[in-house]
């Protein structure tokens, strides 16, 4: 047997085995489910990319479906869809995952099917010119979108010339030019055992799983893949001048890792600023002077780095009351948010975390996503109670040391009018 040991987790139904490759299965059972949710989660995504391999991540999640050396493309969806069930695959920043839900009895046959696409496609030269092909149409939708490429931008602005700030979904000259070599040496370097956990949840057995993990992937030679680059904030700025009727912006500061102190806190400041209908942007903007139909304040953590945000959209003539009134609601918080608007954004929090759980397909990423940054699962209640333990002055001074930060600005669309970036930093200064 390859396993090399086994544990329970963050519940009595979650049990964790470690191959001795270094892959980790983990498994939930959920009395009373019917259906298993099971996925390959490897901790490679687009940050783990080179200059020269901007969107190879995202390339591979769609070829792992193009045909292995026994499944046809369309044998592989028959294989899943034969017995009810659904596959699919998603790229981020940091990881890459290919999952699958079928009925519990049928757990073993979505396993073979993700075993196989990721361990003996053969990204066949054909299929691999129709899916660049399919990619080029979804980056051309995206530059049509005017919403989609200011974050895009804003990203680049925030993080310039790195792996982190680049879009995954790569740039034309990137994705025309990847090739076989190409692919299976990206696999080769960053899908490692190391980095890799198979998760289950719902109608599942442990045993059952760990012996078909032994199978498909215990034969996976031990490495460690590289480490990726580290995130540096830099700040800046991209204006898009466009002939559209209204203008998209988003305005960012440096953020925190999920692995900082301060991140709980800084989460929730986000969320009483614009995480609701109740939220002060949302009054302020929306509700009060009517001057975007919807705006978000945001905060993305990653592993070693942060990018905090304010998004909106609105017409070219309300932009400089609209950045003005933003500011100044988001300076103003710092000093006199209170414990009404914190017990609040800590009980939305909380049913966000609580609610993704009650399906396996949450149950799973929750596992295989905290396992790839922690080692371990952590239980619901120690995540609630460190948000429990935030207090209004911990929100407030989580703010001030935000508003310290270099200021990012992306913005596409009727800009002329968009205050210069000096001036918004002065603005946000003003706390």
């Amino acid at each position: 047997m390859n396993r090399h040991f086994e544990t329970h987790g963050a519940s009595p139904d979650l049990k964790i085995t470690r191959l001795r490759n270094g892959l980790t299965v983990a498994t939930e059972a959920m009395p009373g489910v019917a259906t298993a949710t099971l996925g390959v989660y490897v901790g490679a995504g687009s940050r783990h990319e080179r200059a020269d391999e901007n969107g190879l991540s995202h390339l591979i999640e769609h070829m792992a479906f193009k045909g292995t050396e026994t499944r046809s493309a369309r044998r592989i969806a028959e294989d899943i869809e034969n017995v009810g069930g659904e596959i699919n695959a998603a790229t981020s920043v940091e990881s890459t995952s290919y999952t699958a839900r079928v009925l519990g009895e049928d757990a073993g046959v979505a396993l073979d099917v993700i075993g196989d696409i990721l361990t003996r496609s053969t990204f066949e030269a054909g299929e691999l010119a129709r899916e660049k092909g399919v990619i080029l149409q979804e980056y051309a939708a995206v530059e049509d979108t005017p919403d989609d490429v200011v974050y895009d931008a804003f990203t680049e602005a925030a993080f310039p010339d790195q792996p982190i700030g680049r879009p995954i979904l790569g740039r034309p000259e990137t994705i025309q030019s990847f090739d076989r070599a190409g692919i299976e040496a990206y696999i080769a370097r960053e899908y490692t055992p190391d980095r890799m956990v198979l998760a289950a949840a719902g109608a599942v057995e442990h045993a059952a799983i760990v012996e078909a993990a032994e199978r498909h992937f215990g034969d996976l030679a031990p490495s460690r893949a590289p480490a990726a680059v580290a995130g540096s904030y830099g700040g800046g700025e991209r204006r898009l001048q466009r002939k559209l009727e209204q203008a998209n912006l988003v305005i960012g500061l440096p953020g925190l890792s999920f692995r900082d102190d301060g991140y709980y806190a800084l989460h929730i400041f986000a969320q009483v600023l614009g995480g609701g209908l109740t939220s002060r942007l949302w009054h302020e903007v929306r509700e009060t002077r009517g001057l975007a139909y919807e705006i978000q304040a945001f905060h993305w953590p990653f592993s070693d780095c942060g990018l905090f945000g304010i998004g909106a959209g609105t017409s070219g003539t309300d932009l400089p009351e609209l950045v003005d009134v933003t500011l100044a609601a988001t300076v103003k918080a710092v000093d006199d948010l209170d414990t009404i608007e914190i017990a609040r954004a800590k009980a939305q929090l909380k049913v966000a975390l609580l609610s993704a759980l009650e399906t396996p397909g949450g149950r799973i990423e929750r596992n295989a996503r905290q396992f790839l940054a922690w080692g371990r699962v952590i239980p619901s209640a120690e995540v609630i109670a460190k948000v429990d333990a935030v207090t209004v002055e911990d929100v407030r001074a989580a703010g001030r040391t935000l508003l310290t930060g270099a200021p990012t600005l992306a913005a596409i669309g009727p800009i002329r009018k968009l205050p210069s970036l000096d001036r918004i930093a002065a603005q946000l200064r003003a706390a």
